[in-house]
C-alpha cells in the first residue's frame, strides 16, 4: 500500500462529466489499496470569472477580500469531487486549506506555505477515506484565508505530499508529460520519460508552463518524487500502466541522463530589455541602477555591462514584460537623473530562448554549438546568460520560433537517446 497525492488541474475538473471521470480514476487507486489525497484546482475558467466579478466591483479590489472570493472556486470543485466519490461508494471527505490547516504567510494573492499539519488528513486516511484538500489556498497566523497565486495548486499538492511523506505526487494535467519543447512550436518535440529535478527547475524558471516553479522548489527541498501525466486518458487504465506513463521528475542522475547533452528548450516572450547609455563607469553604479528596481519588487533577469569607453559604459538588463511600464517610469524619473545616464532605451520586442541539460556539465562546446546554429540562421544574440546546466540568450522575438526549431534539430532532441 502506498500513500499517493494526486493533483488535478482546472481542465481536468472543467465539467460535471470530467469530475465524474476524476472520481473514477481516484476510486480505482483507492480500490487497489492505496491511500489517496486529492488536490483539485477550481473548474476551468472559474477563477477568472470570480476575479472578473471583483474587477466589476472595484478597479483595485481589497486583496484580503479577493482571496476570500477566489478561494471559493477550489472549495466548490473539492466538494463536488467528494460527492462524486461517495456516489461511487468510496468514503471521501473534503477540506478547505484553512481546515487542514495549510499555514501560510500573509501575502494575499501570492502567499507562501510555511507549514502543513497533516494530523487531520492522516486520521481520515487511516479510517479508509479518500481526502480532498483544496489547492491554491491556506490560512495565515491571524486566521485569514490566503491564496498562493497562479499555479498554486501544484505547490499545494507537492507540499501536502511532503507533509504526509507520500510515496509519490501525481500531477494530472491536459498534457501527457514534459516535452523537449512546446509541441505547438516544434511538432517533432518528444515526451521525456525521465527528467532530473535540476533540469525541471531550470525549465520551469525559464518559461516552461508545465509546472509552477514553487512546486518544483518544494519537490527539490523535500525530495518528493513527482510524475506529470495526462488526465485525458481512460480513467480505468490499469494502475501499473498509468504509474509508468508521463514524465518522472527524479533525483537520481545517471550516466544515461548525462549522455543527453541538452534535454530541453524553453522560451519566453514575457521579456523586456532596458539599456542605459553613457552611464558613468564608477564603483557602485550597478547598485545605483538595480537597487531601486529591487525596492519596487521587480525581478531582474539578465544583466549586461559593457567595457568602459572614456569613463562611461552601457548597462542593459531584462525584466518581465508585465513590469516594463513601472521599470521605465523608475528609470526615467529616478535612476536616470540620479546617475546622469545619457539615454534610456526600452525594447519590449525581445524574447528569451534557453537550452537546458545536466549533460552540459561534462560536455565542452555546447554554448558555441548553440551560437553557431543561431548565426547560420541570421539570428543576432543581444544578451547571454549561463549556468552550469543552461545557456540563455535574448533575441528579437520575431525569430523565437525559428530559433527553437533550429536548436531542437541541431541538438537532435527529436531522437530518443539510448
Amino acid at each position: 500500500m502506498s500513500l499517493i497525492v494526486q493533483k488535478y488541474g482546472g481542465t481536468s475538473m472543467g465539467s460535471v462529466e470530467r469530475i465524474k471521470n476524476v472520481a473514477r480514476r481516484v476510486a480505482k487507486w483507492h480500490k487497489a489499496g492505496h491511500q489517496v489525497v486529492v488536490v483539485p484546482s477550481a473548474m476551468s475558467g472559474e477563477t477568472n470569472r470570480l476575479l472578473g466579478l471583483a474587477k466589476d466591483i472595484s478597479a483595485h479590489p481589497n486583496l484580503r477580500e479577493q482571496d476570500m472570493l477566489a478561494a471559493t472556486g477550489e472549495q466548490a470543485s473539492s466538494a463536488l469531487l467528494a460527492m462524486a466519490l461517495i456516489e461511487l461508494g468510496v468514503p471521501a471527505r473534503s477540506y478547505a486549506g484553512w481546515q487542514v490547516p495549510v499555514n501560510t504567510d500573509s501575502s494575499y494573492t501570492k502567499a507562501r506555505i510555511k507549514s502543513i499539519d497533516p494530523t487531520r488528513v492522516q486520521a481520515d486516511l487511516d479510517a479508509g477515506r479518500v481526502v480532498i484538500v483544496t489547492g491554491f489556498q491556506g490560512v495565515d497566523d491571524k486566521g485569514h484565508i490566503t491564496t498562493l497565486g497562479r499555479g498554486g495548486s501544484d505547490t499545494s499538492a507537492v507540499a501536502m505530499a511532503a507533509a504526509l511523506n507520500a510515496d509519490e505526487c501525481l500531477i494530472f494535467t491536459d498534457v501527457d508529460g514534459v516535452y523537449t519543447t512546446d509541441p505547438r512550436v516544434v511538432p517533432e518535440a518528444r515526451r521525456m520519460r525521465v527528467i532530473s529535478f535540476e533540469e525541471m527547475l531550470e525549465l520551469a524558471s525559464l518559461g516552461s508552463k508545465i509546472l509552477q516553479i514553487r512546486s518544483v522548489e518544494f519537490a527539490g527541498k523535500y525530495r518528493v518524487p513527482v510524475r506529470v501525466l495526462s488526465s485525458l486518458t481512460d480513467p480505468d487504465m490499469p494502475i501499473d500502466e498509468e504509474d509508468s506513463s508521463g514524465t518522472l521528475i527524479t533525483f537520481e542522475e545517471d550516466t544515461k541522463m548525462e549522455a543527453a547533452v541538452v534535454s530541453g528548450i524553453a522560451f519566453s516572450r514575457d521579456e523586456a530589455k532596458f539599456t542605459l547609455r553613457a552611464v558613468p563607469d564608477t564603483p557602485g553604479v550597478a547598485y545605483s541602477i538595480l537597487g531601486p528596481i529591487a525596492e519596487a519588487n521587480i525581478d531582474v533577469d539578465m544583466i549586461l555591462q559593457n567595457l568602459s569607453v572614456q569613463g562611461t559604459t552601457d548597462f542593459s538588463f531584462t525584466v518581465n514584460r508585465a513590469d516594463a511600464e513601472r521599470t521605465q517610469e523608475i528609470l526615467e524619473k529616478q535612476i536616470g537623473p540620479a546617475i546622469g545616464a545619457g539615454e534610456i532605451v526600452a525594447d519590449s520586442k525581445v524574447c528569451k530562448v534557453s537550452i537546458v541539460g545536466i549533460g552540459m556539465r561534462s560536455h565542452a562546446g555546447v554554448a558555441s554549438t548553440m551560437f553557431r546554429a543561431l548565426a547560420e540562421e541570421g539570428i543576432n544574440i543581444q544578451m547571454i546568460s549561463t549556468s552550469e546546466i543552461k545557456t540563455s540568450v535574448i533575441i528579437d522575438d520575431k525569430y523565437m520560433e525559428l530559433a527553437v526549431r533550429t536548436l531542437h534539430r541541431v541538438f537532435e532532441l527529436d531522437q530518443e537517446k539510448n
